[in-house]
């Protein structure tokens, strides 16, 4: 129904009036239309748990091509983290109390990787790095510090870009779009990406998932249609990259349920993703659920078993929110629980088309347009 022209008692309404009334209306609905057309998702988790990925796959996927100046820079990202993340794990070396080989101690190779500068645009990588990044990744001591890297939140790009050295340190490398997948970097701040799916644009709002950076993600919370939440399976055993007394798995559940029984979210649908299966699938085999979570169950090295008990934590916390707030029938939330592997593009695509056509119909259903 339109609003009514109002006007003091006797007082004619003139054509032109009228016409402002009308226009207006239109404007009106057309902004309501735009905005049910407009699904806003909101990409929350704790660091590490492959928002950023996921961000990078949505693009892949739907073809939005990286620009020269941004090849540009994951090109330099990809050196930054072969000298960072070694750099991380000579560093830890000292906590997990691993004295680094003489081969190491010798050639001050820690001197060295302190001292490296960034690549500058069109650099190739300093070629004298190869030999000295081989022969850390051969090292037996690093090895050893990489195989307790969950003590430390070690990078887990490492192996990929240290198995491609060779490629990586060609004079013409540029990065392929694995690469660019698999590139870490710190999300700093709130980022924004729109997506045209059709006569609908999906809105995609990613922001850092450390602590320090959680108290901005109530800037974001207008509007929102729905929550993708991700968190790495992986994390059961590991801690957290800002704070090593604290655990992935159960930081990620904290704000899980913070996020469940916010009240600017009570009608918000939510979709989960237990992401980094593949690599949840490898650590399960040496590093036991029970260690970490003493009331699981299942058997120890059941993938299966271990991905739904986990599935079943974060489904109970997402329920008893709902049940605390009493909704039911078109109040009700809708929660979505997915396993994931962000850096399979194949496997993702699949996941994310249902996810797509979910938040548009949940949006114009909102709107009364569905």
């Amino acid at each position: 129904m339109g609003a009514c022209v109002s006007r003091p008692p006797g007082s004619e309404v003139s054509s032109s009036d009228l016409a402002m009334h009308k226009e207006a209306e239109k404007v009106m609905k057309d902004a309501k239309a735009h905005q049910a057309r407009e699904a806003k998702v909101l990409l929350l988790g704790s660091g590490d748990s492959g928002k950023s990925t996921v961000l990078k796959q949505m693009r892949i996927i739907h073809k939005v091509e990286w620009t020269p100046r941004e090849i540009e820079s994951y090109r330099q990202l990809v050196f930054d983290n072969l000298v960072r993340g070694m750099k991380t794990v000579l560093d830890a070396m000292e906590d997990m109390q691993i004295e680094p080989s003489p081969l190491i101690v010798e050639n001050h190779w820690m001197d060295v990787l302190e001292e490296t500068h960034d690549v500058k645009d069109g650099e190739p990588f300093p070629m004298e790095y190869r030999s000295i990044l081989q022969s850390l990744w051969a090292d037996s001591t690093v090895q050893q510090a990489i195989s307790r890297g969950n003590e430390a939140a070690l990078p887990e790009n490492l192996a990929y870009f240290y198995g491609s050295l060779d490629r990586l340190f060609e004079p013409s490398y540029s990065p392929s779009s694995q690469d660019i997948i698999m590139t870490r970097a710190r999300t700093i701040g709130i980022t924004e990406t729109t997506f045209n799916l059709g006569k609908s644009d999906l809105l995609m709002v990613d922001v850092g998932g450390q602590k320090s950076e959680r108290r901005k993600w109530i800037h974001c919370f207008q509007d929102v249609t729905s929550i993708l939440f991700l968190v790495s399976l992986s994390g059961y055993d590991q801690c957290l990259t800002e704070d090593k007394d604290a655990n992935q798995m159960e930081d990620a559940m904290t704000v899980w349920d913070s996020i469940c029984n916010s009240q600017w979210f009570k009608r918000t649908n939510m979709i989960l993703f237990l992401n980094k299966y593949d690599l949840f699938k490898i650590r399960i085999q040496v590093s036991p659920i029970k260690n970490y979570f003493p009331d699981f169950e299942g058997p120890e090295r059941d993938h299966h078993a271990g991905r739904d008990y986990f599935k079943l934590r974060f489904a109970r916390l997402a329920a008893k929110s709902v049940s605390n707030k009493g909704g039911t029938g078109e109040n009700k939330r809708e929660t979505y629980i997915h396993f994931t592997t962000a850096t399979d593009t194949g496997g993702l695509k699949v996941i994310l088309a249902a996810v797509e056509d979910m938040f548009l119909r949940g949006n114009l259903a909102e709107a009364g347009l569905f």
